[in-house]
């Protein structure tokens, strides 16, 4: 299927590793220019990595979303560079692991900075060129925690939640100018990040790695966790003219392991 998005400018932000950067690939793969960002100074090296094997046009920025003049510098560098913005995906890095008890008022305070306020800041400030798109969408990426929570997840659980309504209003609102506007919620997906929070369950339930990846396959229909090459396949279809109709979904890629009917 040819996803018509040769030519197509895509923002996604938090692409230095993870599920940002397969994302950002993927999308240099189908011929897209792309911009991406992140805090750490491992941007510039994913930017030439990225551009690499794909033969793309990649832009790699240093930039913290929770910082509104990072934004603007970084919308306003994507417009300059490559003369407009079709598609933008928020996607931010998760708050530390713990529970409700384990967590203070600045821990909640900085996790809503982190991962509402910064889509709230990205698409207020990529509207504008969104609205001048032909085929404009925008894609938050937020978690399977929404549907399901987590253990020892508290802020991821409750705060992306606020992303997903954000999306849902969005694609109802944003309609009337054509922007589609989506939201992927991933399940297991083997990235650093996961490494990460498996090594937070392993301190406090004294497992072993194995033992703790064993649990967590266990309850994946599939039996195992998915990749980023497997997330990003999804992300980069949403985003394209091939799902035009696609709009308001929040759409589990978790190996079926949410159980609900909705």
């Amino acid at each position: 299927m040819d996803l018509r998005l040769s030519g197509k400018v895509v923002l996604v932000t938090a692409a230095s590793k993870g599920l940002g950067k397969a994302t950002a690939w993927q999308f240099a793969r189908e011929g897209a220019k792309v911009v991406i960002c992140a805090r750490s100074e491992l941007i510039n090296q994913a930017a030439q990595e990225i551009a690499s094997e794909t033969h793309a046009e990649v832009l790699g920025l240093r930039a913290d979303v929770t910082q509104q003049a990072d934004i603007e510098r970084v919308i306003n560098a994507t417009v300059e560079k490559f003369g407009g913005l079709d598609i933008l995906v928020t996607n931010a890095g998760g708050p530390p692991a713990g529970t409700f008890a384990d967590t203070d008022l600045g821990m909640w305070e900085a996790a809503v900075n982190l991962m509402l306020l910064s889509a709230v800041r990205l698409i207020k400030c990529a509207l504008p060129y969104l609205k001048q798109s032909a085929n404009p969408a925008i894609l938050t990426i937020t978690s399977n925690s929404t549907k399901q929570p987590v253990q020892n997840l508290v802020l991821s659980n409750s705060i992306r939640l606020g992303v997903i309504g954000l999306t849902k209003t969005l694609s109802q609102e944003l309609g009337s100018d054509r922007i589609r506007v989506n939201s992927i919620l991933p399940g297991w997906t083997y990235t650093q990040r996961v490494d990460e929070l498996i090594n937070a369950r392993m301190a406090k339930t004294g497992q072993t790695k194995a033992a703790e990846i064993a649990q967590i396959n266990a309850n994946i229909p599939l039996g195992r966790m998915g990749t980023p090459e497997e997330f990003a396949n999804v992300a980069v279809f949403l985003c394209s003219p091939a799902a035009s109709f696609v709009n308001g979904v929040m759409l589990q890629v978790d190996g079926g392991l949410h159980s609900g009917t909705f």
